[in-house]
């Protein structure tokens, strides 16, 4: 994709969304059941869609809160519910939505204090917390929680998630089920929906207001060494990106007494202030030096900068003199350090990171003699480890994160921006170094990492036939050749190694390199990523025989 004239220029009027019309059609159109583009489409990050293309929609979210509260009664789970919401326009809309159908259903709900918009970590933190004094097994009072969010997606999208009990992304088993009777709901044009008119709903008890910043922030210098942080007098600069955590800088700051300054402290839903991403489009992503560039304009004055996406579960890091850190590599040197610097930390716990991370990171653990658990692409791998703290670490390439405690106790069990951004402030304050200096010092013992990942349109036919070829175990054989760029392929995976869950892809390893293609779960893209410790000319042939191969394995 040729990259924009204006990418990373300030966003016009002309590319700014029409915010009433884009709620007029919230409530106004419908979905059609017969068009697949239409339906519920509820994965690992939930159901997402746009108003104007009838995907996200009053009747989708009447329809998946029912689905989702018939789940829990089936499930036995019968404590309440917390609601958080970002800053998205559609956000607002399907939150009344949302509490019009709990309170109908008796469900109670936990929102947070004075309508404060809740980040997803926030969320997982506090099922954690209400979950902590549950006994194993029980369900009876279990929390569980509804994330209104589309992530970093464009202005015009709409978004909304399910974490159960554990805290996390819901597994593959949950989402099944909760898509399949939301769009029988949709096709039975909602009947059984339950719905109170929000004015009845709000003068009911089953909504409680909860100071949900307050716990959260309060309990930050269990998982980050803040007095650090504080003693060294790190200078943070923090671009929110008109995100959900914008409000909680302030908190952070004056109870630990930090040297913390926002950038940026406005709130649009139309995010008229960002700059324009590589595409042209306006999209909070952090991991993007397009998207950052307004954050960017000041890395030299400060000792590190920060920015995150809209519901806060992903992180971008900016050093001084040298930018946006590529979202492998600062998990590489988090990794590092923090299992050099939690010394109550078990020597048996797991670092997870997904198949497409940087091989870095093994370099990483093998250099701690760490075990490494390789999964499958998608956070929700991760959850289980983290809720039993049998693993440290649990990250992917797409700049998201999470860890425990510093006493080796389960912290939260979705990413976690906030935690994140300030381990790169408690890494400076503690070694005097930068991520990115430490990065650098990384690649001078195990050599430098070249990364790529490329996404082009696949048809419906291409996809169907490649997720059918990788069903099964593949081997050196069937992909034609013995070799790649020169070296021999020493593996081919169609399941992660750490788990032995099927990939929904393919991977293949030689010495030096290593690529991985996977259609998109939710959208029509072919995924090809890869990564040389050789040049960037390597990366190339890579990528470019990586291509033949699956060529071949589709002819």
């Amino acid at each position: 994709m040729a990259l924009h004239e204006r990418a990373g220029k300030p966003a016009q009027q002309r590319d700014l969304v029409n915010i009433p019309k884009l709620m007029s059609h919230y409530y106004r159109l419908s979905p059609d059941v017969t068009n697949d583009a239409q339906k519920v489409t509820f994965g690992t990050s939930g159901h997402r869609g746009c108003a104007f293309n009838k995907s996200f929609n009053e009747k989708h979210i009447l329809a998946i809160v029912q689905a989702v509260v018939d789940y829990r009664l089936d499930a036995g789970i019968q404590g309440p519910m917390i609601v958080g919401i970002d800053t998205h326009a559609l956000s607002q809309a399907a939150y009344v939505t949302a509490l019009e159908v709990l309170t109908a259903n008796g469900v109670q709900v936990i929102v947070a204090k004075n309508d404060e918009y809740t980040p997803t970590p926030v969320v997982s933190h506090a099922i954690i917390a209400a979950n902590r004094v549950q006994g194993a097994g029980l369900t009876y009072g279990l929390t569980d929680g509804l994330i209104i969010t589309p992530s970093h997606n464009p202005p015009q999208d709409g978004g909304i998630k399910y974490n159960p009990p554990h805290g996390g992304p819901a597994e593959g088993g949950i989402t099944a089920w909760v898509e399949q009777r939301a769009n029988e709901y949709l096709a039975k044009q909602l009947e059984g929906v339950k719905r109170l008119t929000y004015s009845v709903a709000v003068t009911t008890s089953l909504i409680q207001e909860r100071d949900l910043m307050a716990a959260y922030v309060e309990d930050l210098e269990q998982v980050i060494d803040m007095q650090a942080i504080k003693q060294a007098g790190i200078r943070i600069g923090v671009d929110p990106l008109g995100g959900s955590g914008i409000h909680y800088w302030a908190k952070i700051a004056e109870r630990f007494g930090l040297d913390i300054t926002l950038v940026n402290d406005r709130i649009d839903p139309a995010f008229g202030f960002m700059p324009l991403d590589k595409d042209g489009k306006i999209r909070m992503d952090c991991s993007s030096p397009y998207a950052m560039a307004g954050l960017l304009a000041h890395q030299d004055a400060f000792d590190i900068c920060v920015g995150n996406d809209p519901d806060y579960d992903r992180h971008g890091i900016v050093c001084p003199g040298s930018g946006l850190m590529n979202p492998n590599h600062y998990l590489a040197v988090a990794i590092e350090y923090l299992l050099s610097h939690r010394p109550q930390w078990s020597a048996d716990l797991k670092i997870g990171k997904t198949l497409v991370s940087s091989a870095m990171i093994d370099k990483v653990c093998r250099e701690q003699s760490r075990s490494l658990c390789e999964v499958p692409v998608g956070f929700k791998w991760f959850v289980d480890g983290l809720a039993n703290a049998s693993f440290a670490f649990g990250g992917e390439e797409s700049a998201g994160a999470a860890f425990l405690r510093r006493d080796g106790g389960s912290w939260c069990t979705d990413k976690d921006g906030f935690i994140l951004a300030l381990l790169a402030a408690e890494i400076l304050a503690v070694t005097g170094k930068t991520p990115a200096k430490l990065y650098a010092e990384m690649v001078e013992r195990h050599g430098e990492s070249f990364y790529k990942r490329i996404d082009s349109p696949v048809n419906p036919k291409r996809k169907a036939k490649f997720n059918q070829l990788v069903s099964e175990p593949l081997n050196v054989s069937d992909l034609g050749c013995e070799a790649m760029a020169g070296d021999a392929i020493l593996e081919v995976l169609t399941h992660a190694p750490g788990n032995g869950a099927a990939i929904g892809g393919i991977k293949v390893v030689t010495e030096k390199a290593w690529f991985a293609a996977r259609p998109s779960g939710t959208e029509a893209l072919f995924k090809l990523y890869g990564e040389s410790f050789v040049s960037q000319a390597h990366l190339e042939r890579v990528l470019e025989q990586a291509q033949e191969m699956i060529e071949r394995l589709l002819a």
